[in-house]
């Protein structure tokens, strides 16, 4: 459920103005022809946040492994990869990303012998129901480091909390501006205009690894949704 919400309004007078056209306006989209304002013209910018649930994580496994030569970093790179895939996959949501691996070589002289490091990661979705499994399955697995994990959106709870952040938004709007003819003693208040400059894609939000607090999954920061509406009102 969600936990997190605000709103920010801001608004500006222009006496005996012209109103733009009422229509919704979008980046792409044609204005209509404009409509006069026969008294105040009022413009405000709402913006309306809050949260949305979470039903998977996106998680980021580093994998890491060291040998005198080379070729035996990358066979254990491989081995240990291997041991990776067997523990995470039956927990995973779909399928892994393993990028080609990365080799470098450390030490020689003062720093002592040389060694070749060879390492990649493994990035996946896992369902609520499976993250601590997941973490202690993975995290028993030598070579492997907990990078975090990414909180995503529970399925169909973007597209909804941005419906309810434009009600909302307008909701508020409505009411800033009869409160400002209330405050002028006027009666008369007319919706011109609405261009929404906000209420992209829910924000993932990153989850640093905190294995001291028992792997809790609903300690992660929920994703953020966000709107922004200008709003020109005509008071009478």
């Amino acid at each position: 459920m969600p936990t997190l919400r605000s709103a920010a309004v801001a608004f500006s007078l222009l006496p005996l103005g012209m109103g733009p056209a009422l229509a919704l306006v979008a980046p792409a989209a044609s204005r209509a022809q404009p409509l006069p304002c026969n008294g105040t013209l009022l413009q405000l910018q709402v913006q309306q946040q809050d949260t949305t649930s979470v039903d998977r994580f996106r998680f980021n496994l580093g994998l890491e492994a060291e040998a005198p030569t080379k070729a035996a970093a990358l066979d254990q790179l491989n081995a240990r990869l291997a041991a990776v895939r067997k523990a995470v996959t039956p927990l995973a949501l779909g399928k892994l990303t393993i990028p080609a691996p990365s080799t470098y070589r450390s030490g020689g002289g003062s720093a002592g012998p040389v060694r070749e490091q060879a390492s990649t990661s493994v990035a996946g979705e896992v369902s609520k129901a499976n993250y601590n499994a997941l973490i202690q399955a993975a995290g028993r697995l030598p070579g492997v480091t907990l990078r975090g994990f990414t909180a995503e959106a529970a399925s169909g709870s973007a597209a909804q909390l941005q419906t309810r952040l434009l009600r909302e938004a307008l909701a508020e709007g409505q009411r800033q501006a009869q409160t400002t003819a209330d405050a002028l003693g006027l009666r008369r208040v007319q919706l011109l205009r609405i261009d929404q400059r906000g209420g992209g894609p829910i924000r993932p939000m990153p989850y640093a690894m905190a294995a001291r607090k028992g792997f809790n999954p609903d300690e992660a920061r929920q994703p953020e949704g966000s709107m922004i509406l200008d709003l020109d009102y005509c008071l009478s």
